[in-house]
């Protein structure tokens, strides 16, 4: 249903750029991603580039089923060792072959690589072993449920050995890898452009030349080059901008049902620097979350759009727990909590959230509910991904944070169905909305020269509201999501 539901969209576009501009599909994205090497890089976005220039292992369908892309089987032949079939004919953009060895390198420099990312998806690895060139034996240290899935997202991504070793740790500033397209070029903040690879194992069903990937953070500024003509598609439009869109006759918008989320992470096991009050004692935290309402979050910065939720896992998923609802907003239990845990208040604590308009809101609704049951919240507006990149190593401020609804995210809330959770987090899953739109020709919009929309709202009163801290609704799993805006534009 996730790709189904996008690829809809991409075709719009494709049938639009097949008379124009030699099928040149531009791609507003929401941020500019981080560095393009699958081993190091974290960001969402980024993913949506990968789609297009790095094939996986394994991928993910509509039914959120594990198929094969760069192997054709798998079996486990015990239930630590699985041995993978990999496809004949699939050479890399720089004209290598991708054999076994090439995957058996890949696997390795993931785990390897100083600073790697994806050690920690793969931390079950023992070794990789080459059994002819369309066979590799993966031994695991244990048995492993999620493996597999790990192999669909950048842990399964395969490079290029020639490249990757050429390049070392400069391979993100020229990727080479086995995707439909191939990388072209990176403007820092303003481009990242690819090209149809002709040599790709799937060509057939590629019918775009060029993909340009312009970054526009700002919501106001990516609709206003949508509606102008100046992209054909842009990912993750807001819920206020639906009705612009869907009064626009040359656009075209799309809901898409996702997995992931994104919440507030509390690190609280880090020696003296989680040495606060907010880090030390429960009920502080159990304070700060009774003072947060989820559906006024949802009215006031999202229009009602999202369904509120006290866990990462949305409603559509056999795994989400029904029974574990989110509390009620109680600001008088939560100042009852504040004075039985001894603390002075205001009790400063500080947040870090991602700089864009509607998380930034986020941030500031919460700052107010909080203020009511005695906490000072100081906003820290950060670029993605250094949120992600302080928390494991920072103090025990919360941080605004995405995530994958994965099995291993037990740490949900502070009242948690998993016991003696290291890590509190109340995840509100954010929908991704998708837009394609048909006048051409035009130079991309800046800041400057769009109409800006406040979106500020005033606050319910808390005598008026209810809830808690989070919401999901229809949002990705950051391993799935970004093959919500590929480019590849296939017909099958």
């Amino acid at each position: 249903m996730i790709r189904k539901t996008v690829f809809a969209a991409l075709l719009a576009a494709c049938a639009i750029g097949a008379s124009a501009q030699a099928q040149h599909l531009r791609l507003a994205l929401r941020e500019d991603p981080d560095i393009l090497d699958p081993t190091l890089s974290r960001t969402y976005v980024g993913r949506i580039v990968y789609a297009a220039i790095c094939d996986k292992l394994f991928d993910i369908n509509e039914k959120l089923e594990i198929v094969p892309q760069l192997a054709t089987a798998h079996r486990w032949e015990d239930p630590k060792t699985l041995l993978i079939t990999l496809r004949d004919g699939v050479r890399f953009h720089d004209g290598e072959v991708m054999d076994a060895e090439a995957v058996r390198y890949s696997l390795n420099r993931h785990l390897t690589l100083p600073g790697s990312f994806r050690r920690s998806e793969m931390g079950d690895v023992q070794a990789v072993e080459v059994v002819d060139p369309r066979t590799v034996r993966i031994r695991l240290k244990g048995p492993s449920g999620a493996f597999l899935a790990a192999l669909t997202d950048r842990a399964g991504m395969i490079l290029s050995p020639k490249a990757a070793e050429a390049a070392g740790r400069n391979f993100g500033t020229h990727p080479v890898c086995a995707g439909p397209f191939r990388f072209v070029e990176r403007v820092a903040q303003e481009r990242i452009v690819v090209e149809r690879f002709p040599d790709y194992w799937d060509a057939g069903r590629v019918h775009l030349n060029r993909v340009t990937y312009l970054p526009i953070p700002d919501n106001t500024v990516r609709l206003a080059n949508l509606q102008s003509g100046a992209v054909e598609f842009a990912e993750r439009m807001e819920p206020d901008d639906m009705q612009a869109i869907q009064g626009n006759r040359n656009l075209r918008v799309v809901a898409v049902d996702e997995l992931g989320y994104q919440g507030i992470t509390i690190n609280i096991n880090n020696g003296p620097r989680a040495d606060t009050p907010f880090g030390r004692d429960a009920r502080v935290r159990a304070a700060f979350e009774l003072a947060i309402d989820r559906a006024a979050i949802n009215q006031v910065v999202y229009e009602g759009k999202y369904t509120p939720t006290r866990q990462p896992i949305p409603p559509a998923s056999p795994y989400h727990a029904r029974d574990f609802q989110p509390e009620p907003r109680d600001v008088a239990r939560a100042r009852a909590l504040l004075r039985e845990a001894g603390v002075t208040t205001p009790l400063t604590v500080e947040m870090t959230v991602p700089n864009n308009p509607d998380l930034r809101q986020v941030g500031e609704v919460i700052q107010a509910m909080v203020q009511e049951a005695g906490f000072d919240l100081r906003l820290r507006a950060t670029e993605s991904p250094p949120p992600s990149r302080r928390r494991p190593g920072g103090n025990s401020r919360p941080s605004w944070s995405a995530g994958p609804a994965a099995p291993t995210r037990t740490a949900i809330s502070t009242a948690s169905p998993a016991p003696a959770a290291r890590r509190m987090t109340a995840a509100i899953p954010i929908p991704r909305w998708t837009a394609c739109s048909t006048p051409r020709g035009r130079k991309p919009i800046s800041r400057s020269a769009a109409t800006s929309m406040s979106r500020r709202c005033a606050l319910p009163s808390a005598r008026t509201t209810r809830g808690s801290i989070s919401g999901t609704g229809r949002t990705s799993w950051g391993m799935w999501r970004g093959s919500a805006a590929t480019g590849r534009c296939r017909t099958g």
